[in-house]
């Protein structure tokens, strides 16, 4: 017998999926997009990596209308704005949920990230080869482990690639919610607060650089800004609940739990139902909560 199966530890089947015109793969089941739906667009948070049921599911239960997780691990802003087909389904949706991303994947003066895998770092830009002259780029594979290299080597330049990191992320973001023509709800679905104005550069704490002040910038274009801090629901119970095999133990630890899930969902549900309501979409909704 499989080991992983015999101790309950079987991978989960996230019924991979495709919607027309993307050239992602997403979270299934698949939902219907022809009539009304909430589309719902972030990491691997939303994706609901290593959770059986994620928060896009749950508020399906509630709001009785498809909630499309379109989802996608280790996403940033730049993976959202690259695909015609993924920004035609969203066009069309009845409301969006979108998950405030780190500022970690996404291309910038400094290096580039895969178009589809933003947590992937390409290359070094020029800039960043002066800045680090003692680095061999080549070694580094993950956006992440870039950057926890880069700090550790010297804090004063590392804040400089910090910064520009955070101008570039709030200049996609406002391009992205700008390019959404549904109404946008914000989710922070993060590991700490956004703080007013910190300076800590850990990369461990997502989504990872974004400040009270860069939500500030990018809040304006949207309907509402919803805050979930998963250490607050879910810290405390580690990984109980999520489905994950013990090779992948270290990166379930970094992502919300299941309870964490269900107080995303209790958060957006009001504020999402509003939403519907002043549209006129009420009919399904009101009897599924019953």
């Amino acid at each position: 017998m499989n080991h992983d199966k015999a101790m309950g530890r079987a991978p989960l089947d996230y019924e991979p999926c495709r919607y027309a015109g993307s050239n992602l793969v997403f979270r299934g089941p698949r939902r219907c997009v022809e009539n009304d739906y909430v589309a719902f667009l972030g990491g691997s948070e939303t994706y609901g990596r290593y959770i059986r049921t994620p928060f896009p599911a749950l508020l399906e239960e509630r709001l009785g209308m498809p909630c499309v997780n379109f989802g996608w691990p280790n996403a940033g802003p730049d993976v959202m704005l690259g695909d015609p087909g993924l920004e035609r389904h969203v066009a069309r949706a009845a409301a969006v949920v979108l998950q405030v991303p780190g500022a970690l994947n996404l291309s910038n003066r400094f290096y580039r990230v895969h178009p589809r895998r933003n947590d992937r770092f390409l290359r070094a830009t020029r800039p960043l080869q002066s800045l680090f002259p003692d680095v061999d780029f080549t070694e580094y594979a993950f956006t992440r482990h870039l950057l926890k290299a880069l700090q550790g080597l010297g804090p004063e330049r590392f804040d400089l690639v910090r910064d520009e990191l955070r101008t570039a992320w709030v200049e996609r973001m406002i391009d992205l919610i700008d390019r959404i023509e549904p109404q946008v709800i914000l989710l922070w679905f993060g590991a700490r607060r956004p703080e007013r104005a910190t300076q800590r550069p850990e990369v461990a704490y997502d989504p990872a650089f974004v400040t009270r002040a860069m939500l500030d910038m990018i809040c304006p274009g949207a309907a509402r800004l919803v805050e979930v801090t998963s250490s607050d629901t879910s810290q405390p119970r580690g990984t109980e609940g999520m489905v994950f095999a013990p090779a992948e133990a270290e990166a379930a630890r970094c992502l919300p739990g299941p309870d964490a899930h269900v107080a995303a969902a209790q958060a957006l549900y009001p504020v999402l139902r509003a939403v519907l309501d002043r549209q006129g979409r009420t009919g399904p909704a009101r009897q599924a909560s019953r």
